[in-house]
């Protein structure tokens, strides 16, 4: 099955499947949506996390629009995620490895209804209408100097090669024509955006919102440099993506979109943006930034605006970022690093799905959990904080697991390094705030940040896992589930099994006492007794 073609039909798919919740009660956009939203995030476990359609929204000035707004429906949970993929969530790793192998070029058409409406010129800045159209949620009521958009996907050209990036970026509502943006200076849009200043012209960018679920996946996602993200999308869907031509610049847009935002990135001067929420669970401090100025606004006749919550994880944010780099970093370490033991890869949501990092494998070579290490840590200097190699037997998903592999298979000393080199992102414990300017806090001092690289795996072999053998559980399972107890989620391990180091005398003796013959044994071991005095 392939992905969806727009977000309408995500929407009726969501709520065939009961995880889209309507609020037709008003609701205001800058004081009440957003808090709304954040209260299923931090209360609620991952599998019952709804998505949200708000369809009577207002704001603080008591302006009504005609816009409904939807949250949490690319991402609300990994459920969520794999509808939007139309696979199941244990698919999705795989969906990733074989989108990037086998990408499919956007298919250019003459007309979509993102273009249904069309505002240029003088209307940009007739009160209540071009942007002032679009009800922009505060994301962080209380903190944030602005609405941001969200959900916003950048799509820009290289001025060297002509090939386009997307990628999701905040952008901060200034004026009636002008948005803010946050560019960290390894970010593809800074690339494109340092060319173009060089060549002394302004960088031409669209921003799509609402779409085909592909493209705020693909968008999420840090797909290598060069890729056209497009692309992507079109093996995500199982089809090429269908694009149509801006009205006023040069680059195409899905022509299923609910809301493009045309015009030009300044490359003369930058200005201050944020404060903002952001998704390390900190709000952003304020730095200098290139700004957009708005040439056109399109949309659909009927447009919903899409946000993505982001802010303080567990959030929509993290979690459409955790799947998305399990799957690129699969396939790199995988099939391009020459991985074959690779089993998955655990971005922790917790960590903004973004420092914390376990790598699972059935380890063929001491040496294979290294060069695992040193090639996620190198991937993107942006990504990954703490990487940890776990064996198989060890859910690189449960953080209890994994911290009991660290406790237990590895000594510091022997079995951990650090790297330097990397950039930090939205990450405080770099340098006090304020202190640094934008570009030097994102390469602090002349080595960077650092990572820690951890080998939580089995050095020889081990005593068997201290739990009853898989039979013994599973028939306590029947007996729970007999008595109509509550149902179990069982976390690995959850029975146990040898680990190499475990001789036949052992097993003897264990089948021996669930014979109830557990005296021979006894009588055996005093024929071993040795005198201390």
């Amino acid at each position: 099955m392939a992905s969806l073609k727009d977000m309408r039909e995500h929407l009726k798919l969501l709520e065939e499947k009961g995880k889209l919740i309507r609020i037709k009660r008003e609701i205001n956009k800058d004081t009440e949506l957003m808090p709304f939203v954040r209260l299923s995030l931090r209360g609620l476990p991952e599998e019952e996390r709804p998505a949200f359609l708000f369809e009577n929204v207002v704001d603080v000035k008591g302006r009504k629009y005609d816009m409904p707004v939807a949250v949490g429906i690319v991402a609300g949970s990994s459920e969520i995620y794999a509808l939007g993929f139309g696979c199941e969530i244990g698919e999705l790793r795989e969906r990733w490895a074989f989108a990037l192998r086998n990408q499919l070029a956007p298919k250019l058409v003459s007309s979509g209804p993102v273009q249904d409406v069309v505002i240029t010129g003088d209307d940009l800045l007739q009160d209540g209408n071009g942007i002032e159209r679009i009800p922009v949620p505060i994301s962080t009521p209380g903190f944030d100097n602005a609405p941001y958009t969200t959900a916003t996907h950048w799509m820009t050209r290289d001025p060297e090669t002509g090939i386009r990036n997307v990628g999701n970026y905040r952008s901060m509502l200034k004026a009636k024509d002008r948005l803010g943006i946050f560019v960290h200076p390894t970010q593809h849009i800074a690339m494109h955006w340092d060319k173009t200043r060089k060549l002394g012209r302004p960088l031409e960018a669209a921003l799509v919102m609402g779409g085909p679920p592909s493209i705020a996946y693909a968008a999420v996602t840090k797909i290598p440099f060069g890729v056209d993200e497009l692309a992507v999308c079109g093996a995500l869907m199982g089809e090429p993506m269908e694009v149509v031509k801006c009205k006023t610049i040069d680059i195409e847009v899905p022509a299923q979109a609910e809301i493009v935002i045309e015009g030009e990135m300044d490359t003369e001067y930058v200005e201050p943006e944020a404060p903002f929420g952001e998704f390390c669970g900190y709000v952003g401090d304020r730095v200098l930034n290139p700004f957009l100025k708005i040439k056109c606004i399109t949309f659909r006749r009927d447009a919903i605006y899409h946000a993505i919550t982001s802010q303080m994880p567990p959030s929509e944010s993290s979690k459409i970022k955790q799947i998305g780099r399990e799957g690129v970093f699969y396939k790199f370490l995988k099939y391009d690093c020459n991985i074959p033991g690779l089993l998955n890869v655990a971005f922790h949501e917790c960590s903004g799905g973004n420092e914390f990092i376990v790598i699972q494998m059935k380890k063929r070579n001491p040496s294979q959990p290294w060069q695992a290490l040193n090639a996620a840590a190198a991937f993107d200097p942006t990504l990954g904080k703490i990487f940890v190699v776990v064996d198989e037997d060890i859910d690189p998903r449960d953080l209890e697991s994994v911290v009991w592999a660290m406790s237990f298979r590895m000594q510091p000393h022997r079995d951990t390094s650090i790297t330097m080199g990397k950039a930090a992102m939205l990450d405080h414990s770099a340098a006090p705030p304020g202190t640094l300017t934008h570009e030097q806090l994102a390469f602090p001092t002349v080595q960077g940040t650092s990572a820690l690289l951890i080998d939580a795996t089995c050095k020889w072999p081990y005593p068997p896992v201290s739990l009853p053998k898989r039979e013994f559980m599973e028939r306590a399972l029947e007996l729970w589930e007999a008595e109509g107890l509550p149902k179990l989620k069982l976390r690995a391990p959850w029975y146990g099994y040898e680990l190499g180091y475990w001789s036949a005398e052992f097993a003897e003796e264990a089948e021996l006492a669930l014979k109830g013959e557990y005296y021979q044994t006894g009588v055996k071991l005093a024929e071993r007794r040795q005198r201390v005095r």
